[in-house]
C-alpha cells in the first residue's frame, strides 16, 4: 500500500535529542510536581505544533493530564483515534544520576522511563502532528496521564470518558520480545488483606494468643492454590508483613495480592473466591478489601482488524509486525472493555522495562512513528 509517511520523513536525530531531554526530567509517578514539569515541556511542544490542549490539573495528588486534541469544528460530534500515553515512570529522581544514567551503547539507549514509556509517548505525539500536517480521515485525541505506573487512579475516569466517542484506541506501552505489539492483556486485580488474632506471651501465656501469622500462612496457600496455568490465571502474595517480636503470639498480619486473569468469566470467579474467604479459627477474623483495577483486555474481531490494518502498514515500512499476549496490563484494558478496538505495544522496542538497564534500540524510533502517523492518518470512522 502507498504510505503518506516514511521512516525517511522522521527527524530520528531530532527526535531523540527531545526523548532524551524528556528522560533527564525524572517523573516518579507521586512527585506530582516533577511529572508536571515534563507535562509543561508536552504542553509546549504539542502548542508549538499548531494542536489543541486542554490541561486538567491534577487529583488525588497526581501530575496534571494533558488532553491533545487535532483541531476540529466546534461542537463536533465525530468518532476519533483516541490515543492513550503516561508520562509517569516506576523510577525515583536520582536514578538518572546513579543506577542508570543516560547513555547510548550502539544501538541501545539507557535512561529510566526511556522505554516505558518516555519514547511511545514522544514517538505519539510527533506521529499525530506528521498525521494532522497531512490530513488525517478522523480526528485524534492524545491523553497523557500521570499515573499509570500506579494503577491510573486519577486519570481513569478522564480516560473512559474520552473512549465514549473513540472509533479506536492506540496505546503506546513499549513493543514487547522484539517489536511485537500487545493485542490482549489480561485483567488485574489488587488485594489488601489484614489477618487479626489475638496477642498473647509466647512464653508463659500461649494458650491465650491466636496466632495472625499462621492463620495467615494458611490463607497463602488457600490463594495460591486458585492458580490455573492452564486458563491462564494467577494469584501471587506479594508481600507478607505480621508480628511484634519473637515473644509475643502475632495479633496481626497483612498482605498483598496480585490477582490477573484472562477474561470477564475468570475475573468474577476468582475475585468472587478471594472475598469470600473465611477463617477456620473463629477467634481470627480477615479484613480484605481491593477489587479489580483493570479488566481484562482481550481481542475481538473488530480489534483483530485494527491489528491487520497495522500489519500492513508496518510491512510497507520493511516491519514484520506480530501480535501477543500479555500477564501486564495498561491504560488499554480500560478502552478495549468499553467495546473500543484497541491496539497496544505501538511504542519503542526495546527492553527492561522497570529495571536498571531499561533501554530502547534507537533504530526503532523512526520506523514505528511513521507506522503511528500512517495508521492515525487512515483509519476511517466505522
Amino acid at each position: 500500500m502507498m504510505l503518506a509517511v516514511s521512516a525517511e520523513d522522521i527527524d530520528a536525530k531530532a527526535l531523540i535529542e527531545e526523548l532524551k531531554a524528556w528522560v533527564e526530567i525524572e517523573t516518579p509517578t507521586r512527585d506530582a510536581a516533577a511529572v508536571n514539569r515534563l507535562a509543561d515541556r508536552v504542553e509546549a511542544r504539542a502548542r508549538a505544533s499548531g494542536l489543541e490542549v486542554e490541561r486538567l490539573p491534577g487529583t488525588l495528588g497526581y501530575g496534571d493530564i494533558l488532553a491533545v486534541r487535532s483541531p476540529r469544528p466546534a461542537g463536533s460530534n465525530e468518532k476519533t483515534v483516541l490515543v492513550l500515553a503516561h508520562l509517569d515512570t516506576v523510577h525515583a529522581v536520582g536514578v538518572i544520576e546513579n543506577e542508570l544514567p543516560l547513555r547510548q551503547e550502539g544501538d541501545s539507549l539507557y535512561g529510566p522511563g526511556i522505554y516505558d514509556m518516555k519514547s511511545g509517548a514522544l514517538m505519539a505525539l510527533e506521529a499525530m502532528t506528521l498525521a494532522v500536517q497531512r490530513g488525517s480521515r478522523m480526528p485524534i485525541d492524545l491523553l497523557f496521564v500521570p499515573d499509570e505506573e500506579m494503577g491510573s487512579l486519577s486519570s481513569r475516569a478522564f480516560m473512559e470518558e474520552a473512549a465514549k466517542t473513540a472509533g479506536y484506541a492506540l496505546v503506546v506501552e513499549p513493543a514487547r520480545d522484539g517489536g511485537k505489539v500487545v493485542v490482549a492483556r489480561k485483567g488485574v486485580a489488587m488485594y489488601d488483606i489484614t489477618v487479626k488474632g489475638r496477642a498473647a506471651h509466647a512464653g508463659a501465656r500461649p494458650q491465650d494468643g491466636r496466632s495472625a501469622v499462621r492463620a495467615a500462612a494458611r490463607l497463602v496457600l488457600e490463594l495460591e492454590a486458585l492458580n490455573d496455568t492452564g486458563r491462564g490465571i494467577t494469584v501471587t502474595v506479594g508481600t507478607i508483613h505480621g508480628g511484634t517480636g519473637r515473644n509475643t503470639v502475632p495479633a496481626e498480619c497483612r498482605m498483598q495480592v496480585d490477582v490477573r486473569v484472562p477474561d470477564d468469566e475468570s475475573a468474577r470467579e476468582v475475585t468472587a473466591k478471594i472475598e469470600a474467604m473465611k477463617p477456620v479459627d473463629p477467634d481470627i477474623s480477615f479484613e480484605i478489601s481491593g477489587k479489580m483495577n483493570r479488566p481484562p483486555f482481550a481481542q475481538t474481531v473488530e480489534g483483530k482488524r485494527l491489528f491487520d490494518k497495522a500489519a500492513e502498514i508496518a510491512s510497507g515500512l520493511g516491519i514484520t509486525l506480530e501480535g501477543m499476549a500479555t500477564g501486564g496490563g495498561s491504560d488499554g484494558n480500560f478502552t478495549a472493555a468499553m467495546g473500543v478496538p484497541t491496539l497496544d505495544g505501538l511504542g519503542a522496542d526495546g527492553a527492561g522495562p522497570h529495571t536498571f538497564h531499561e533501554h530502547i534500540f534507537v533504530s526503532s524510533v523512526a520506523p514505528r512513528t511513521a507506522l503511528l502517523a500512517n495508521l492515525m492518518m487512515t483509519l476511517e470512522p466505522r
